[in-house]
């Protein structure tokens, strides 16, 4: 088991990309705590991970609310004593064209992806710091290296993690902790199911033509990267022994991003 012993706290874990790197830890070792705005959603995977035998505990946390990010950071630390890997994946998006796009909608983009990377890496920095080590994982995207129309808040957020990534690299590299970005491409998570007729509609093109001429478009087999996929990326860097790498951004899109 890679992560025998290591205490993850992953965000966003109620559904989606997040449930699957909780389980896929869990199944590697780690202890899981499953932090989510959706408290039924949290309680379910973590309730399902421990009638695996593994261990879980749901965290009710709203990645934008400073107290709830200290609360739920304090209740992790009380439960297993320590954090050993962050993966900030909490996220949501706005298809909007740019100049109709309004203010709160933009903020409201920018605080979940943003604000909330910002407040679990301070409350993680400060326990890793205090422990001597840990990794720090966040969810970008392949539009962290390029742009889509119709979607300008998350393209700027996206972009904006690998600065923040980058930064703790250099900041966490003296305390032995390591930060790395991971940028899948399309996986058919809710939030991109949901995203398929709103594109449709804006787009003036049908669904399928979306998926085939927008989403696909550009990988090498006309294939969507799966969950597991993502989650097998986590592991890898979470997992790294050593700080060769660290302040790195891996794609995982079928080729869709080259670099």
């Amino acid at each position: 088991m890679r992560l025998r012993e290591q205490v993850a706290l992953v965000t966003g874990a109620a559904s989606g990309i997040g449930r699957q790197i909780a389980r896929t830890f869990a199944r590697e070792g780690a202890r899981v705590a499953v932090a989510d705005l959706d408290r039924g959603g949290a309680e379910e995977v973590a309730a399902a991970l421990c009638a695996e035998g593994r261990q879980a505990i749901p965290v009710i946390m709203d990645v934008t609310d400073e107290a709830q990010v200290q609360t739920g950071i304090a209740r992790v630390l009380d439960t297993f004593g320590r954090m050993d890997i962050l993966v900030s994946n909490a996220g949501i998006q706005w298809v909007c064209p740019l100049e109709a796009l309004s203010l709160q909608d933009w903020r409201r983009v920018l605080a979940v992806h943003l604000d909330g990377a910002f407040l679990t890496t301070r409350a993680a920095l400060q326990q890793m710091y205090r422990q001597g080590g840990g990794s720090i994982l966040y969810m970008g995207s392949v539009h962290s290296k390029e742009a889509s129309r119709l979607k300008a808040p998350y393209v700027t957020a996206k972009h904006g993690l690998l600065g923040l990534a980058r930064t703790v690299a250099k900041e966490g590299a003296p305390h032995g902790v390591r930060a790395n970005v991971i940028c899948p491409g399309f996986v058919r998570t809710p939030l991109v199911e949901r995203q398929i007729p709103e594109q449709a509609r804006a787009l003036g093109i049908s669904a399928e033509a979306v998926v085939r001429e927008v989403m696909l478009r550009e990988t090498v087999d006309g294939e969507f990267t799966t969950m597991e996929e993502v989650a097998e990326a986590a592991v890898f860097l979470a997992s790294f022994e050593s700080r060769a790498l660290t302040g790195q951004s891996l794609v995982v899109s079928h080729g869709w991003f080259m670099q």
